[in-house]
């Protein structure tokens, strides 16, 4: 398919989505040890990335954290494990972790069924500025 760093995790994201291009962002920004990359899960390689893992988008419309040759995860426990990966304060979401699964996804669901009303939507994918493009899969 295509070669993944062995040192990095791949988050794949909504990219019309304002709430989720703004999340992007903040990881990048907190993102200090330079672990994650990115792919709209509307691209090319996001979807060769859904199709190697079985996914049906569907059900998962927003986020998945890959970890290539290790696994992935969805939703609620994507999100929490990527702050956890920031590492300092934010390893405090580990808390929610204690939470059910089935909780966590309900409120993330909620969220996410809601998200281009509440943030709105764009027509078309982000593309990144050149300084950022190293942090995508093209």
């Amino acid at each position: 398919m295509f070669d993944i760093p062995k040192n990095k995790k791949v988050i794949l994201f909504d990219s019309v989505c304002n709430l989720c291009n703004s999340a992007v962002l903040k990881v990048i920004q907190f993102d200090k040890k330079n672990v994650f990359l990115f792919a709209a899960l509307q691209s090319k390689k996001g979807k060769q990335i859904i199709k190697q893992l079985n996914i049906d988008v569907a059900k998962i419309d927003s986020i998945i954290l890959y970890e290539p040759g290790i696994s992935y995860e969805i939703k609620s426990t994507a999100a929490l494990k990527v702050m956890i990966d920031f590492g300092g304060i934010w390893n405090l979401s580990h808390v929610f972790l204690l939470l059910p699964e089935g909780f966590r996804d309900a409120v993330y669901d909620f969220i996410a069924k809601n998200r281009y009303k509440w943030f709105g939507k764009k027509d078309n994918c982000m593309i990144p500025s050149p300084e950022l493009n190293a942090k995508f899969l093209n």
